[in-house]
C-alpha cells in the first residue's frame, strides 16, 4: 500500500516537518525547564544546582511540572525554525543564483544565519514569554490564590496578605476603595482582588511571574507590548545562534561531501556530483551545529529568560516613559538588552542549553529525514 502522501510534495514535507517538530520539543523540554529554572533562580549570592532546581520541582508539582509550557514550547519551535530555515533557504537561493555549483560558502552561510536569527526572535518571542512563565509556574506554590476566602471573612484575608498587620476593616475598605476600582461594599473580593495581582504579595510590589503565566493575564496586566520582552536580548541570541548554527553546518557538510569525492572514479568534476550525504551524517552534523551555536549564544539566552521573568505592570511602564528613564549598563549591554546586575550570572544552565540544542538538532534532522524517505 502507497503511502497517503506520495504525489503531493509539500503535504508530504509538511507532515515530516510537524512530526520532527513535536518529537523533538518533547524530547527536549525537560531539561529547557532546567535550564530556565537555572537562570531564573540564580542570583548574586544564589547559585543553586541541577539537583536542587530537580528536587524542588518534584515536590512542587511532580515530574509531570518538567513538562508545563510544552505546548507553547513547541509552538516557538515551529514558528522559529520555520522562520529561520525559510529565510535561510531563500537567502541561499539568492547567493547560488547563476552559479555552477548550488552550495553556498560559510562565510554566506553565517551572514544567512544572522538574518534569518533576527526574523526568528521577532517571531517566536511571544510565546517564549509564556513559556517561560508557565516553566517558572513547575517550582511555585500557588495556594495563596486557592486559600483565601470570601469578603465576609475580612479579618482573616487581611491577616493573609498582610502578616503582622493588625486587621482594621474600615480602614482595608478605604484602602481598597483607593487603590482599585472596586466599590467598598463589593460582594465578592476574593475574585475582583485577582485582576490586581500585586496587592496579593501585601507589599505593593508586583506579583512574581508564576502567578501571571497565561496570555490573557499578561496582556491584562503589562499591556500587549510585554508579549515582546527580552527582544533585543532575544535578536541577539538569535543572530548568533543562526550564524554559528548554519555556518557550522555547511563547514562540516562541504568536508563531508569532499571526503565523499575522494573514493569516487572518476573524480566528480563538481560537488552538485557528488550526490548527498548519509542521513545520519547529516544528523549529526546539525546536533554538533547546535551545540557550538548553543555554546557562543547563551549569555543573550538568559538575559532574555531572565527578562521575561520578571513581571511589570503597565503603570511602571508608563511611569519610566514619562521620567525618560534609562537603562544602566555599558552601550553593548544597553543594545543588546543585558541587565548589568547579570553579568555573573550569564553562562547559568549552558551545559543543559547546550545539551537541549544539540538533541534538539540532532532529533529534528534525523526525524525530518527519515518522515520524508516513508511518507514520499
Amino acid at each position: 500500500m502507497g503511502s497517503p502522501f506520495e504525489g503531493n510534495f509539500v503535504a508530504g514535507h509538511a507532515a515530516a516537518a510537524s512530526v520532527a517538530f513535536v518529537l523533538s520539543s518533547s524530547l527536549t523540554h525537560p531539561l529547557d525547564t532546567l535550564k530556565t529554572l537555572l537562570q531564573v533562580g540564580a542570583g548574586p549570592k544564589q547559585k543553586l544546582s541541577i539537583s536542587q532546581v530537580l528536587d524542588r520541582a518534584r515536590s512542587v508539582s511532580g515530574i509531570a511540572g518538567l513538562y508545563n509550557g510544552l505546548g507553547w514550547s513547541t509552538m516557538a519551535m515551529v514558528s522559529g525554525m520555520g522562520a529561520r530555515f525559510g529565510v535561510f533557504e531563500i537567502l541561499s537561493a539568492f547567493y547560488t543564483d547563476g552559479r555552477e555549483d548550488t552550495y553556498v560558502y560559510v562565510s554566506e552561510a553565517m551572514l544567512a544565519g544572522i538574518a534569518a536569527g533576527a526574523i526568528e526572535a521577532v517571531v517566536r518571542t511571544p510565546s517564549e514569554l509564556v513559556k517561560h512563565r508557565k516553566q517558572a509556574a513547575s517550582t511555585s506554590n500557588s495556594s495563596i490564590l486557592r486559600t483565601i476566602k470570601s469578603w465576609p471573612d475580612s479579618t482573616s484575608i487581611v491577616s493573609k496578605f498582610l502578616p503582622r498587620y493588625t486587621s482594621d476593616v474600615k480602614a482595608w475598605s478605604h484602602t481598597v476603595g483607593l487603590l482599585s476600582s472596586l466599590p467598598t461594599n463589593h460582594s465578592n473580593l476574593d475574585a475582583a482582588l485577582k485582576l490586581y495581582p500585586w496587592m496579593l504579595t501585601g507589599s505593593g510590589r508586583p506579583p512574581l511571574a508564576s502567578f501571571v503565566n497565561g496570555p490573557s493575564d499578561i496582556v491584562s496586566l503589562e499591556g500587549w507590548s510585554a508579549l515582546w520582552r527580552g527582544l533585543r536580548a532575544g535578536i541577539a541570541r538569535d543572530c548568533f545562534y543562526g550564524g554559528f548554527f548554519f555556518a557550522v553546518w555547511q563547514f562540516l557538510h562541504i568536508g563531508m561531501l569532499t571526503w565523499k569525492a575522494l573514493d569516487m572514479v572518476p573524480p566528480p568534476r563538481s560537488i552538485n556530483e557528488v550526490g548527498p550525504v548519509s542521513p545520519l551524517a547529516s544528523s549529526l552534523a546539525a546536533g554538533f551545529s547546535g551545540v557550538v551555536a548553543a555554546a557562543a549564544s547563551h549569555p543573550f539566552d538568559t538575559a532574555k529568560t531572565r527578562l521575561q521573568c520578571i513581571v511589570e505592570p503597565k503603570y511602571i511602564s508608563m511611569e519610566r516613559k514619562f521620567l525618560k528613564w534609562k537603562a544602566s549598563g555599558n552601550w553593548i549591554e544597553r543594545v543588546a538588552g543585558l541587565s548589568p546586575a547579570d553579568r555573573n550570572l550569564l553562562l547559568r544552565g549552558i551545559g543543559l542549553r547546550m545539551a537541549c540544542s544539540g538533541v534538539a538538532s540532532f532529533t529534528l534532522v534525523a526525524t525530518y529525514l527519515l518522515a520524508v524517505k516513508h511518507l514520499l
